[in-house]
């Protein structure tokens, strides 16, 4: 347990740092620091099950927040971006016989760093890889026994990315679609029938911390977004494909999120250093 939870802190660390990269390049060289940062704000559709709380799928609508900062960094003749990227969202969701509901509350931080792979024109491709934190609540209104269920984890994620900047009529446009798939991580789960008074109180806390990966913990955020002028910023569409799902300890859980979102980004540079 011990060993489980020092590499649980271990894979915290690098999320202590801030993120940024740039939504255009002129050339490899780096004479200064671009930065781009966007606040967005969303609503969609999310489908919660967990099978701690009920066997029952819950369905209904998903407030959504969410702050990303991107940032060129020197490295590689300016190859390599760091990203951070921040959610927050709550959802409000029902079973099919619409006699219970559940309340749910997550949070999810990202922090990590993309390559460029390829670039011609106006269109730039991109891999690399983050560490991915999320931890939050499900909390069922009608449950006697259990009447919440936590979620914690932590994971290191793949991501591929595509830049695409355009022009129609003049308009200067930016088409972006990024992929994060988590490989590896622990996550948090209590063991069937087994309450968080025993966890937590009794000590009863052997094999709540498992190791996930694609076998039992297979999830993908899929994020398509366009940025377009608007005065001094520019204002962002984004369509999000959140999905998280696990298998563990005899529990299953899953989070689907269809979320549309809308914001705005701002960009600046900061002088080079001298």
């Amino acid at each position: 347990m011990k060993r489980n939870a020092l590499f649980f802190l271990l894979l915290l660390l690098p999320l202590v740092r801030a993120a940024a990269v740039p939504e255009e390049e002129t050339n490899d060289s780096v004479p200064d620091r671009p930065i781009q940062r966007a606040t967005m704000y969303g609503l969609g559709w999310a489908n919660m099950y967990d099978t701690y709380l009920s066997p029952q799928e819950y369905r209904g609508v998903e407030f959504r927040l969410s702050r990303e900062s991107l940032r060129q960094t020197k490295w590689g003749d300016g190859r390599w971006m760091r990203q951070a990227f921040f959610q927050g969202y709550a959802n409000y969701t029902h079973n099919h016989v619409d006699n219970n509901n559940t309340l749910s509350a997550l949070v999810n931080w990202n922090y990590g760093l993309h390559y460029r792979l390829y670039r011609t024109g106006g269109l730039r491709l991109l891999a690399g890889g983050l560490v991915d934190a999320a931890g939050g609540f499900v909390w069922n209104l009608r449950n006697g026994n259990n009447p919440a269920s936590a979620r914690a984890s932590v994971a290191l994620d793949a991501s591929v990315a595509a830049v695409w900047d355009f022009r129609v009529r003049r308009v200067p446009l930016t088409l972006r679609y990024q992929l994060d798939v988590p490989l590896l991580g622990m996550a948090f789960s209590p063991h069937y029938g087994q309450s968080y008074y025993e966890i937590f109180s009794l000590g009863n806390a052997g094999g709540v911390v498992k190791f996930t990966s694609l076998h039992n913990a297979p999830s993908w955020r899929h994020r398509l977004s366009l940025d377009f002028p608007a005065g001094r910023l520019k204002m962002r569409f984004t369509y999000l494909w959140d999905v998280r799902q696990s298998k563990l300890n005899h529990l299953e859980t899953h989070a689907y999120g269809h979320i549309f979102m809308v914001g705005f980004v701002k960009q600046f540079s900061l002088l080079p250093n001298r």
